[in-house]
């Protein structure tokens, strides 16, 4: 064998025109008539009726007697499956099925630190941070850490988150209740579906809700 001849058979095996599985013109190419090149293939008719196994020049013609044409819907079924049908409107669906919904971007979950004993700008910067990722889609999770002797004095730490949570109701929407983990108490907020008007200020009834904790820590010596 020449080195020529050898060359034509390697291009010949590793180029062929079809290949059933992998086939040589992309996963998305959808074979008709006469680009179909097995002998047989199982036709169904234009009204989803099976026509049975049939040589597949013979289905080539019955679709064309019809006007129509034979598409490949299932090439690696033994033998292939085939559909008598209008393949514009068939590729124009299958391009409008593949499309879909444009994907969104996935939701993440961003964290606010609360403490006992927050001053009053602290709490302001956290609520506007807070209120920045739920009208950005992603769910909240408010967490407060207890330190030293304020572990003796939790409900402390479950009023501040509670309110919190409260102040921003028009934005998010808690999943469960606050619970306590060891030292530490946390909630989730999911973001409201529809965007609703935002809530009137919060300096003043917050105010008096820092005013509140931070007299109760400075009794009990917390800071």
């Amino acid at each position: 064998m020449t080195n020529q001849q050898f060359h034509q058979k390697v291009f010949k095996k590793e180029y062929r025109p079809y290949d059933r599985r992998a086939g040589n013109f992309g996963k998305n190419f959808i074979r008709k008539n006469e680009k179909i090149k097995v002998k047989e293939v199982r036709v169904i008719d234009s009204d989803g009726q099976q026509l049975g196994v049939m040589q597949t020049f013979e289905a080539i013609a019955v679709a064309k007697k019809q006007h129509l044409d034979l598409v490949e819907i299932s090439p690696n079924a033994s033998p292939p499956v085939c559909k008598i049908l209008d393949f514009g409107k068939y590729k124009y669906c299958e391009s409008k099925k593949n499309k879909g919904v444009p994907k969104q971007a996935s939701a993440k979950t961003k964290e606010v630190k609360l403490r006992v004993a927050i001053d009053a700008n602290d709490y302001n910067t956290k609520m506007r941070r807070a209120i920045e990722f739920l009208e950005h889609g992603n769910k909240l999770k408010l967490s407060l850490m207890f330190r030293g002797r304020e572990m003796s004095h939790t409900e402390l730490g479950f009023e501040l988150v509670k309110k919190f949570a409260n102040e921003i109701k028009s934005y998010g929407t808690l999943d469960l209740e606050p619970k306590l983990f060891g030292k530490m108490i946390s909630v989730t907020l999911s973001p409201c579906a529809k965007k609703q008007a935002k809530a009137p200020p919060f300096q003043s009834s917050q105010s008096s809700a820092i005013s509140k904790i931070l007299d109760a820590s400075e009794l009990l010596k917390l800071k």
